[in-house]
């Protein structure tokens, strides 16, 4: 049963390293063969889903949605940021205030608020944007790792922790003495580092996609011509080479994501997105003329219409199909514009680009597609040019239930699952959260990944197979307590390097637990270990969420994060068994 639970871990991380899968559903696969099979009974098998650690990450996903949706985080970037003298200034303070709040909050809101007001700050400032937008990722990553609430992590290594061991498991701040230090000197490295490593790289956040001058073409159906009353597949206008129809200028209202029924009226004033060397194209078509108006119909505020900047998220259905054969109009109810990809602009025929993980998209979409993909996984939205403003009336009240959660917690009052529980409800009490948007919150793929993992963890554990790699490891250590930590900070993110945090987390913990048992060390050193080592993801966009957001809005490269990136991991993983050998001697 071992070698087949050694075998079936194997294989999960083959998987997940070499596909473009899923990760809920590779883990879901796993759990289903684990529990078919028998070396899991049912109630182990889905142990996950009710564990402590899970129930209290979806809880907290709720309280942070209170936070962005009453408009809490512009309150920071508004009060805070301010008006420093000089680049290095200028990422010296945003270290502040990012790394506290993502102690509290999960990372992908807050760096989501940050990105354009970042970009716009730099603007104000003169200032290059990439190294601010770089620090505001890592400064993330390290804010996370301060309380046991920062990240879903932590919570869930502490869940499978107390599940394995039957212990208390760890308070919220207890990781903060481990992780305080490692962030401090961290960042201290970043102010010196990044303005180096990047200082050929200027921002073109603001340029990447440009005037929509530069690549829409608008026309208009000539009066009573021979389009009119023809659909938009009846008049060719669907398949063209070049060029894509967007939007439907009628009668001061707007056609937005055009189906190929909507049929065309006198006057309609029709906007084309792709290679504007095309146009004559739709100057042979009969009916057509070019429009007369002097200012781009996508420049103008429309109640239908939103333009938002969006990055394809790995686990993106669309990953590795063209913008045509993906039908990206009817699966998400959006028009590509355009597709940047290294900070630059693609140029050609829309359709037939091919959507790669980190490409940063320019979307016309109606308001809908916004609020579903807000917490969707197909997507990252990094700025939306006519957000909705909050009502930040409630901001203090959402802040105040946060702290209120911390200091329960804190203060032992009652266990951290109680008060997020509590935390949550009083989000929807006071209405900084409607029902509908606390549902949308729950990050499912997130979740169910999760709670997938436990499976595989309790398998390794229940037939001995971590106990025989602990066995091994132990052996290559020579019992040596400092080369047990190095080797347990090394294996956990290199793992989290090549697949989720959350899964490298739960399939290394029962390993690290029966290295410990067999060598006759306290487990909780190494726990707090793969906690400081599971969020240590900086050399690659595409490792960490933050990561992946700042890709596009940055104009990185992706060696720019190997450069950046690698010296940090060495730093913290130095800095991280250091500073816990000297808290946790032998």
């Amino acid at each position: 049963m071992g070698w087949v639970s050694l075998l079936t871990t194997f294989a999960v991380l083959l998987t997940l390293i070499t596909t473009r899968l899923a990760t809920d559903m590779v883990m879901l696969a796993a759990l289903v063969f684990l529990s078919v099979s028998g070396i899991l009974t049912h109630q182990q098998a889905l142990a996950g889903f009710s564990n402590s650690g899970l129930i209290t990450v979806a809880f907290m996903y709720v309280i942070a949605a209170g936070i962005r949706n009453t408009g809490g985080l512009d309150w920071v970037i508004k009060y805070l940021l301010g008006r420093p003298g000089s680049a290095r200034m200028a990422q010296a303070r945003l270290t502040a205030p990012v790394s506290v709040l993502s102690g509290f909050l999960n990372n992908t809101p807050v760096v989501a608020t940050f990105i354009p007001a970042i970009v716009r700050w730099a603007k104000h400032l003169n200032i290059p944007a990439p190294p601010l937008l770089m620090m505001l990722s890592y400064a993330a990553i390290l804010g996370g790792t301060l309380t046991l609430i920062g990240t879903s992590t932590n919570l869930i290594i502490n869940g499978l922790y107390q599940d394995l061991t039957g212990e208390a498991g760890f308070q919220i701040f207890d990781i903060t003495r481990i992780s305080l230090p490692v962030a401090i000197i961290g960042l201290a490295f970043l102010l010196f580092w990044l303005p180096l490593v990047l200082k050929n790289r200027e921002t073109n956040g603001q340029r990447m996609f440009g005037d929509f001058r530069e690549y829409t073409v608008e026309m208009a159906v000539a009066n009573d011509g021979p389009l009119v009353g023809k659909s938009v597949e009846e008049a060719g206008l669907r398949h063209l080479q070049g060029l894509y129809l967007v939007e439907i200028e009628r009668e001061g209202g707007i056609v937005t994501a055009v189906p190929s029924e909507e049929r065309l009226r006198s006057g309609d004033r029709l906007v084309f997105v792709g290679d504007v060397e095309a146009i004559m194209e739709l100057r042979q078509i009969r009916g057509l003329v070019p429009s007369t108006e002097e200012q781009p119909l996508l420049a103008k505020a429309a109640p239908e219409r939103r333009i938002v900047e969006a990055v394809v998220s790995p686990e993106c259905l669309s990953v590795g199909s063209t913008i045509r054969e993906s039908r990206f109009r009817e699966k998400y109810g959006a028009v590509v514009l355009a597709v940047a990809r290294n900070g630059r602009r693609i140029e050609g025929n829309l359709s037939n680009i091919r959507l790669e993980p980190a490409d940063t998209l320019l979307l016309e979409a109606r308001p809908a597609f916004v609020s579903r993909q807000r917490y969707s996984r197909d997507f990252l939205l990094i700025n939306d040019t006519e957000e909705e403003r909050p009502d930040h009336s409630k901001a203090w009240m959402a802040w105040a239930i946060l702290v209120g959660v911390v200091a329960l917690a804190a203060t032992n009052t009652t266990s951290m699952l109680n008060a997020a529980m509590a935390g949550a409800l009083m989000m929807l009490v006071t209405n900084c959260l409607s029902l509908n948007l606390a549902r949308r919150s729950l990050d499912g793929h997130v979740l169910l990944t999760i709670a997938c993992s436990f499976a595989l963890g309790n398998a390794l554990e229940t037939t001995g197979a971590a106990a025989y790699v602990g066995h091994y490891v132990l052996s290559m250590t020579a019992g040596d307590y400092l080369l047990m930590l190095i080797a347990t900070y090394a294996l956990v993110n290199l793992m989290t390097e090549m697949i989720t945090n959350n899964a490298a987390a739960l399939l290394t913990l029962p390993v690290v637990l029966a290295i410990t048992q067999g060598a006759g060390v306290p487990p909780e050193p190494f726990v707090l270990t793969v906690m400081m080592a599971s969020s240590a993801s900086f050399s690659t966009p595409l490792g960490y969420q933050t990561n992946l957001m700042i890709y596009g809005p940055g104009g990185f490269k992706f060696t720019d994060f190997i450069r950046a990136g690698l010296p940090m991991n060495v730093i913290c993983g130095v800095a991280t068994v250091t500073v816990v050998y000297l808290l946790y001697p032998m």
